[in-house]
């Protein structure tokens, strides 16, 4: 998953500010944009690993443009996270798809960085269809 982080230049200071919006709460200061980004992963893994020792819902990632329209202040970067270990234990299931969908599937996880088997594919598939708003 890309979580958008938007970075901020701190007023009369070098430092900037990374906020991810979708993850209320994590942000850290650092002295460069590139040493901010480069600490950011951890900083988000650290976050979602204290939401899923509270069983909290890992929260999807909306698209920067989402987050544009409601502020356009700083500057936008994409940090790729592998929330799967955030998810809990895998469990295996028997799942019956038609044999179409399932050559489709397929044909997106050989063709895509985002995904790296066919059950990722359905799992982020399954959570971007949960986090909709009902």
């Amino acid at each position: 998953m890309f979580y958008p982080v938007v970075i901020t230049e701190k007023f009369g200071s070098a430092d900037v500010e990374l906020l991810v919006p979708d993850l209320p709460g994590c942000h850290l200061n650092a002295s460069s944009i590139d040493e901010g980004l480069h600490q950011m992963k951890e900083v988000i893994a650290n976050h979602l690993t204290i939401l899923a020792e509270y069983g909290e819902a890992i929260p999807q990632a909306h698209e920067i443009k989402y987050w544009r329209e409601k502020s356009s202040v700083g500057i936008w970067a994409l940090v790729e996270i592998d929330i799967t270990p955030y998810l809990g234990r895998s469990h295996k299931i028997n799942v019956t798809l038609p044999e179409l969908l399932i050559k489709q599937i397929d044909d997106r996880v050989s063709k895509s960085d985002n995904y790296k088997t066919r059950s990722g594919f359905i799992a982020s598939a399954c959570m971007a269809e949960l986090n909709k708003k009902s």
